[in-house]
Formats: C-alpha cells, structure tokens, sequence
C-alpha cells in the first residue's frame, strides 16, 4: 500500500460541479495512456475527447469497451524478433520481480470489503496533450482522484484538478466484452495466484485488448491491472512474477516518479513505438510508486528523453461512497 508518511498532505480540493452527462469523457479510457506516434491515426469517424488529438498510440483498450468510443489505430511495423524487446529478463531482474512480489505478497490487508464500497487512488499524474497540427503539451503535474466500485456494479467517480469531476460507467459483467480486464477488485481476485497461469492468461488475455505485439500488450494489461486499483495479494504476487518472464523487461537503478521519490524501476521499450514504459517501485520497501513513459527517440516534435506520461500513487484506501475521501 503507498501510505508514505513523509508525503505532505494534500490541500482538499474545493467541491466541483458535475459535467454535463453529455460532455463526459469516456470512463476509464481517459485514464489509459495515450502517447502521440505520427504514424499511427485513430479513426476519423470515431469521437475523442478534448484532451486527445487525433493521433495515438494505441493503448489497451480495457475501459473503451465499455463505452460508445471505440478507437480504431494503424500500427507502426513491429520492430521482428531482434534487439532489447526479445531478450530474456537479467538475472539480477527476474530477483528484484520476485523482491517486488514478495512484498505484494506480505502487504497490509484493507480489512473486510465489501461489494457497495469503493476503491479510492489519490494521485499525481501528467499526460501529454497532442492534438493535430499543434506542439506537444506536457502539462504541469496535477492531482487526481478516482473511484471504482469494489465490485465494478456501481457508477463511480473521476476528479481531475482543472478538467472538474464525472462519473464513470460500471464495469462489463461476465460474458461482456471487456469482463476479462476489469479493475475492480472482485473481478481481480479471480484472477490466478499460480505465476504459470497467470502468464497464460496474460498471454491469452492481452492480445485481444491491444493491437500490440503480445510480449509488450502484457506488460502494458499489467500496468493497467495495478495502476489505479487494488490487486488481493496473491494476484499481485502472481503478476510480477509473470513479468518476469516476459522479453524485453529490464530494470532502470535510478528512477524518479512524479512526487520526487527516488526508486528502481522495471521496465520494457515498446518495440511498435519509440517509447520506453517504466514502472517505479520504492527501493527499501518495494512497494509500487508510480510509473511513466520516457521518449527513447526523436518522433514528431518530442525529444528523446522526454517524459510523455508520469504517474505517482499517494494513497489507496477502501471507502464507503464515491466521492469520499479516507
């Protein structure tokens, strides 16, 4: 759990009116990644929301499912069978995925949770902003709050400081399209504890929610799994010791998220995109921080190196209504 103490207290936010049902953003999608790659365009016939040009990269689509958006991409050729995206994970990797599960494994529990609450994540976060023929815009970082009902039935809730507050639709039920990657914490706590099968699944599962090539689709379903949610124990335990038999995953020893905390980060360069995905985890404790998306090459008018996507979990906690904080 990130309950760092020496974090400051962030100020409330002041009480903000709800969006017009019609203006909404569509649910969680707004929360996925979306990196600007010039050779990727999204479907003209599809909507977007007015944080989002016209050109992505295309993200997993877990939440879109969900909702009236759907978005079509052209993918970039992958990258083939060579460089760093099909190497086997380091020795000294696959041991800091196994630290990393370990403490997943053995972290505090949130007590009895019950189906009507809901699963708040405080955050800080920044996401580029592409819209076409503009410059990129990396906006200041910002907080957000969300929360997601515990068993995914129930309408939860979004505030973003500068953009207001929505409310966000429930999760697909079993047999809908979409089911298979809801984040709510029921559904999460049927996913398997075995590494092996929880690789199988990923491995099965991702590919049908992205357009990438597998290895990298699941490495991104996990991040999604994990970000903004509350994975039981011997899930999350199972997951990163899945990772760690996914290609291409290495690890960063010096990485910084978005709050200033220093870590380590485990992470895979996107081979269909000029991107490296960094997920930061404190280097005492590890426990989850944050994670970013860094520029590997020139592309548009991003600069190598430049940070395009930066997260920081202040704090989760389990709470009786949406809007509520602990």
């Amino acid at each position: 759990m990130n309950r760092s103490p020496e974090l400051p207290e962030l100020p409330d936010l002041p009480e903000l009116p709800e969006l017009p049902e019609e203006e909404l953003p569509p649910g969680r999608h707004r929360l996925l990644k979306e990196h600007l790659m010039s050779e990727i365009r999204q479907d003209d016939s599809a909507p977007a929301p007015a944080t989002r040009g016209k050109w992505l990269r295309p993200a997993l689509a877990a939440a879109a499912v969900a909702t009236a958006a759907v978005v079509t991409v052209v993918l970039l050729p992958s990258s083939g069978d060579g460089g760093t995206s099909t190497r086997p994970p380091s020795r000294a990797t696959v041991a800091l995925l196994e630290d990393i599960a370990l403490a997943a494994e053995h972290q505090d529990g949130y007590g009895d949770i019950r189906d009507d609450q809901f699963v708040y994540v405080d955050s800080k976060v920044s996401w580029a902003q592409y819209e076409e023929g503009e410059k990129t815009k990396i906006p200041p970082l910002h907080r957000l709050e969300t929360w997601h009902s515990v068993d995914g039935t129930r309408v939860g809730l979004v505030r973003e400081t500068g953009r207001g507050q929505w409310k966000t639709e429930t999760d697909p039920r079993p047999g809908q399209a979409g089911y298979e990657v809801s984040t709510n914490y029921r559904h999460l706590a049927t996913l398997p504890t075995d590494p092996d099968e929880m690789y199988d699944w990923l491995r099965e599962t991702a590919p049908k929610y992205s357009g990438q090539e597998t290895n990298q689709a699941m490495f991104v379903l996990v991040n999604d799994l994990i970000r903004d949610a509350i994975v039981p124990p011997e899930q999350s335990a199972a997951l990163y010791r899945a990772v760690a038999r996914i290609p291409g995953v290495t690890v960063v020893e010096n990485a910084v998220d978005a709050a200033g905390r220093k870590g380590v980060a485990i992470t895979r360069d996107d081979p269909d995109n000029p991107t490296r995905d960094e997920w930061i985890f404190d280097k005492e404790t590890h426990e989850f921080l944050g994670e970013r998306s860094v520029a590997t090459e020139d592309y548009s008018d991003v600069k190598e190196g430049t940070v395009t996507s930066n997260t920081a979990v202040l704090h989760r906690a389990v709470v009786d209504e949406a809007g509520q904080r602990p």
